[in-house]
């Protein structure tokens, strides 16, 4: 079985739920699986590290995961219209990843959470996507070919899934959202697929 790495930070969990519902369109593609994985917060004063293991929710990543993927999928909360600080973080950590091409020409893909529908979904997908195209991945939307896409009035954009909560964040994921992150973890697992192919 073929893997793709579903990278992401969650604060409030809305974002791990986009994550699940991610990996289980992952899973509809035969011959391949989600490998769920999370970033640890970072605090702008650091008393002490991480627990090597969060107390609960997706492993931390670690550089293996990265090395054995076959496509990578981000997903973040927006912070100001752009990705939260601990994906960042890791982000700018993989400097020799970068350098060895460990992710060039794997898909890529990106998803998001936000409290409002204007609070910067589409600034904060483009965001995870520069990194990204700097690693050499190839990027992965979701066309309009996606009925769903045409008509939510929820989340879900062209750049990526993603989860309007509501202003006091109670919403939950609504049907559309549901579909569209399947159908983004679905066309990254195809394209993974077609490339391990060399079709």
């Amino acid at each position: 079985m073929s893997e793709i790495l579903v990278l992401h930070y969650s604060r409030t969990g809305k974002v791990a739920q986009l994550a699940r519902l991610v990996a289980r369109g992952i899973a509809e593609v035969p011959g391949m699986q989600a490998r769920l994985r999370s970033v640890p917060p970072v605090a702008p004063v650091t008393e002490s590290a991480q627990p090597p293991v969060p107390d609960e929710g997706a492993p931390y990543v670690t550089r293996e995961d990265l090395r054995d993927c076959a496509g990578l999928i981000l997903g973040s909360p927006t912070r100001f219209g752009n990705m939260a600080a601990p994906l960042k973080h890791f982000l700018d950590t993989t400097g020799a990843e970068w350098a060895s091409g460990t992710l060039a020409g794997k898909p890529g893909a990106v998803f998001t959470a936000t409290n409002t529908m204007h609070g910067g979904q589409e600034t904060t997908l483009v965001s995870m996507m520069l990194p990204l195209l700097h690693h050499g991945m190839l990027i992965v939307g979701i066309p309009y070919t996606e009925p769903t896409l045409s008509h939510t009035a929820s989340g879900g954009t062209p750049y990526g899934a993603s989860h309007v909560g509501g202003a006091d964040g109670g919403n939950g994921i609504s049907d559309d959202e549901r579909v569209l992150a399947r159908a983004l973890g679905r066309r990254v697992a195809e394209v993974a697929a077609r490339l391990g192919r060399g079709a």
